[in-house]
């Protein structure tokens, strides 16, 4: 794949003749319900040969040899060029294959039903995991009740293992207390052990994954004995075991978020654990990327030295959002899908940005009553920053949080940088 952003007056026919291919490849790999409706900088994925590649508006041969992981001699000699300094937009250019990563991928569903069993079906080829968000666990060590039986239905017709997913959560937040009350009594934590085992089995998962958030710092320790008693119980059993850690920048940071997530021994005792790198831009907070790269790495930096690398899941949102200007605390964002900002983009005839600092597009419009508003989303250019971070830290691969959405460009990108590893 390479991916193209939209310049004024471009148009899908004439960019298949640039790139050499057909236009309805070029649509159906975009998944574009109206392909006459295009956005000045809107970011399309190109179906083109793994081994060709078609020069770009400030592209050098370094950087594209860089790209290809091969000397600039190397494709210089493969393309006979003669002036290493002189390559022309439009261009074709041999390029050597590149060996893909073998790489793993967890998707959180928050729809139990037909839409979210269609989302499985439709991701399954990139999925390793499918994680249906969520059971409760109880202040009695009980766990609500989840019609998601349709859903691991869908991911074993696809390959992909189910993973049980628990959590503190209780009424409309997640609970510290709930959290408080299982982690410091023995019997509360038997309790969900047992009642965890016993769903897993009837179900027909393959693991477990914990995301107890906003855990009082008082129950670190506690918190730590609680993933050692899950950890020894369901290896016995042959289940995996992973848990959602908070985006933490260091080991002391401090907040009601962060200091219980003990990195170190969650990456000790557990199989995998998911970053939750995301979340910068929220819906209560102002206008921001969701996902800037640079805070992501900041992350990143601190995850590598207190987990092994193969361990760290890299948290990956398919979402963006609309913020009414200026921003008023106490005011929400809508939350949207990436196809839904686009469609957004196009009915108000504005251009899309993109900041390369955080690796992320954006654009402001100002709506029918006058009201101005800024955008933040995920896109094809923001996508292929976050499966970069992942090779060049090495990581064991990603997470999305949160499915069903529209966001077509995924699994070809996926599949044209990761080798997806299944279980089975």
């Amino acid at each position: 794949m390479q991916i193209h952003v939209v310049e004024r007056g471009q148009t899908l026919w004439a960019l298949s003749q640039l790139y050499r291919v057909n236009l309805s490849d070029l649509i159906n790999a975009n998944q574009m319900s109206n392909p006459n409706q295009l956005s000045v900088g809107q970011a399309l994925i190109v179906p083109t040969p793994a081994t060709v590649y078609v020069v770009q508006p400030g592209d050098t041969l370094y950087a594209v040899a860089a790209r290809y992981q091969t000397s600039v001699a190397a494709l210089a000699a493969l393309n006979q060029i003669q002036n290493l300094n002189q390559i022309y937009v439009g261009q074709v250019l041999q390029v050597p294959a590149v060996a893909k990563p073998i790489k793993q991928v967890n998707a959180y569903l928050t729809d139990w039903g037909t839409k979210g069993a269609q989302t499985v079906t439709q991701l399954g080829p990139a999925l390793t995991y499918m994680s249906p968000f969520s059971h409760h666990v109880g202040a009695d060590g009980s766990l609500s009740p989840m019609n998601d039986s349709v859903l691991v239905t869908a991911a074993k017709a696809q390959t992909v293992a189910p993973l049980l997913v628990i959590t503190n959560w209780s009424g409309n937040m997640f609970s510290s207390d709930v959290a408080s009350t299982i982690l410091n009594s023995a019997t509360l934590q038997q309790t969900v052990i047992t009642n965890v085992l016993n769903l897993m089995k009837s179900q027909g998962y393959i693991g477990l994954n914990i995301d107890f958030e906003y855990v009082y710092p008082q129950d670190k320790t506690a918190y730590n004995q609680f993933l050692q008693n899950v950890v020894t119980q369901l290896h016995a059993e042959g289940y995996l075991v992973s848990t959602a850690l908070a985006p933490k920048e260091s080991a002391n940071q401090v907040g009601l978020l962060y200091e219980a997530h003990d990195y170190p021994v969650h990456g000790e005792l557990c199989d995998f654990v998911v970053l939750m790198t995301y979340e910068w831009g929220w819906a209560g907070g102002p206008p921001w990327a969701i996902a800037p790269i640079n805070e992501v790495q900041k992350v990143l930096n601190y995850a590598v030295t207190a987990i092994p690398r193969y361990k760290i899941m890299m948290g990956v949102p398919v979402y963006g959002r609309d913020w009414k200007l200026p921003f008023v605390q106490g005011t929400t964002a809508q939350t949207f899908s990436p196809e839904a900002a686009l469609n957004r983009a196009a009915t108000y005839g504005v251009n899309i940005q993109y900041n390369t600092t955080y690796q992320a597009p954006y654009y402001n419009y100002t709506d029918s009553s006058g009201t101005a508003h800024q955008v933040w989303f995920e896109d094809a250019r923001s996508f292929q920053a976050k499966l970069d971070t992942v090779k060049a830290y090495n990581l064991r691969g990603i997470s999305f949080w949160s499915y069903p959405s529209s966001f077509p460009q995924v699994v070809p990108m996926i599949e044209d940088n990761f080798q997806v590893r299944k279980l089975s």
